[in-house]
């Protein structure tokens, strides 16, 4: 995928009643140059379909992984240039019951 508006099309065409959460940690930032560093974080990605509001009980990562960034300094400030994810781990997208709790 590359650029704004393909990252606007993608996210806009998933589920309207999925909730999705992908906490990083462990972030390291090297900086190479005055305009260019790279980046490293771990994520978990917490989701399920048939969300309709509410607590929904905890169940495993649907993914487990890390990023590989590079950044750019720009008149906007530090951006993504490009994100290689790595998956180590991987499944299914579950459905909540009729109630969207679980």
């Amino acid at each position: 995928m590359e650029g704004r508006a393909a990252l606007r099309a993608y996210f806009g065409s998933r589920p309207a009643d999925r909730l999705s959460r992908r906490p990083c940690t462990n972030v390291l930032v090297t900086v190479e140059t005055a305009e260019t560093a790279r980046a490293t974080a771990y994520f978990a990605t917490y989701r399920a379909d048939g969300h309709t509001g509410g607590l929904v009980p905890p169940g495993p990562p649907v993914n487990v992984g890390h990023y590989e960034d590079v950044l750019r300094k720009t008149e906007e400030g530090w951006l993504i240039a490009r994100r290689t994810l790595l998956p180590a781990f991987g499944g299914p997208t579950p459905r909540l019951g009729r109630d969207g709790r679980g």
